[in-house]
């Protein structure tokens, strides 16, 4: 599909990638529905992004919550084209430390913003492309989901972020298969070390050994980045029920 004039739902939309991208659909004349569990923040991102912008406080492991989202979007646009699940956290820690053996919540609510955040966001948007008008190729959506590095070598410490990301990717082929019949694509990107607020707190020695992990370039990814990369998925039609590396070609070392 051209990435002009789009109607997009994006969870985790009030920073990072998130908004990165949701920016990247606003400057191409589309639409964007910001779902976000923080007020302020996604508040402000609404605000600068200007009128184009629908603002939705969304926690994502609520499906009743991203279904109501999701239905607000399409009922102030007509309808949505593109759902890019963003949302996540980082969920990191051993799994038998010093402190001993990780709680399973932790690795519960892991997976559950991860891995069942982006499946509610996916199957609700799904649910509503079925009902858009066929463009001329057949196509009616497309669902893009965050993975991550870790997915495939995840290290000491990402036991729940891994396990979760690793779900993100795996999902997404089965998701394309179903959805093929209502002309709907199921896309996973997954980004090596990117500049999102999480890194943003990190010291300036501890960034700059990351950067060097990094072939080429080496430095962080930056959020426009990864919305170049969703614009990328839109016009291309052959992209579907795989996982892309956005990674400066990094392989994660063990710790």
């Amino acid at each position: 599909m051209k990435f002009e004039n789009l109607n997009a739902v994006i969870s985790g939309g009030a920073s990072g990638l998130g908004f990165a991208t949701a920016k990247r659909f606003v400057e191409a004349g589309g639409s964007v529905a910001l779902l976000d569990v923080n007020e302020e923040q996604g508040q402000a991102a609404a605000k600068e992004l200007g009128d184009k912008a629908l603002f939705v406080q969304t926690d994502v492991t609520s499906e009743e919550a991203v279904n109501a989202a999701v239905a607000k979007a399409v009922d102030s646009f007509g309808q949505v084209d593109v759902a890019v699940a963003c949302a996540g956290i980082i969920g990191a820690g051993k799994v038998i430390s010093r402190k001993g053996p990780m709680p399973s919540e932790i690795f519960s609510k892991t997976i559950q913003v991860n891995l069942v955040g982006t499946f509610n966001l996916l199957k609700a948007a799904a649910e509503k492309m079925a009902d858009n008008p066929a463009r001329d190729d057949g196509e009616r959506g497309l669902l893009i989901s965050t993975a991550s590095v870790a997915a495939f070598e995840g290290q000491i410490g990402q036991a729940a972020y891994s396990a979760s990301k690793g779900g993100v990717s795996s999902m997404m082929l089965p998701m394309a298969r179903e959805f093929s019949r209502i002309g709907v694509r199921a896309v996973s990107i997954a980004p090596g070390i990117f500049y999102t607020p999480m890194m943003e707190g990190l010291p300036d020695e501890v960034q700059e050994s990351l950067n060097k992990q990094i072939p080429f370039p080496s430095r962080m990814g930056k959020p426009e980045e990864f919305g170049q990369m969703v614009e990328a998925v839109c016009e291309n039609i052959n992209l579907n029920g795989t996982t892309i590396r956005l990674d400066g070609g990094i392989r994660m070392q063990a710790k």
